[in-house]
């Protein structure tokens, strides 16, 4: 089994919190890699791809509620390519800013919606960090990340 962290950043905060698991969590999964969302499209989704994978989205909210800008080519690709995603076991960690309550943690949620409609199975909540709190993301998600990963794993085990 392998954790697959796909990074949707603009100021590279998703990409802190990604590094932060990729340390913390190694005794739980020695495999995680970490991919930013740059080159991607929905590809990284395939069956081949997922075999024995879990998958994480860590993203930012940008703008008025939108993806980042490094995210928007697999978030489009989602909806232009749609395939039946029914393979994919993903959670999701969104960062954001309750200062923004009518957008908060749109980039994670709008990624959630759109691999719910394909079929892909969320494994818990989605996970929401907020900025204005003066937590940082990186702490704060990994403990969160360390839980998840632990439900994830015995809910593979029992399938």
């Amino acid at each position: 089994m392998k954790l697959k962290i796909l990074v949707g950043t603009m100021t590279s905060t998703a990409d802190y919190v990604a590094q932060a698991i990729q340390m913390d969590c190694t005794d739980l999964l020695p495999n995680i890699e970490i991919e930013l969302m740059d080159s991607l499209d929905i590809g990284i989704f395939s069956a081949d791809n997922a075999k024995d994978a879990l998958y994480l989205i860590c993203t930012s909210t940008y703008g008025q509620g939108d993806v980042p800008d490094n995210a928007r080519a697999l978030f489009e690709s989602m909806a232009a390519t749609p395939q039946f995603l029914g393979h994919v076991k993903y959670g999701v960690i969104a960062l954001g800013d309750r200062t923004y309550l009518q957008t908060f943690c749109f980039g994670g949620k709008k990624f959630d919606e759109r691999l719910i409609d394909l079929g892909a199975q969320r494994i818990g909540q989605v996970y929401c960090h907020d900025a204005s709190t003066g937590t940082m993301p990186e702490e704060e998600a990994t403990a969160w990340c360390r839980q998840w990963l632990t439900d994830a794993l015995q809910s593979a085990a029992v399938a």
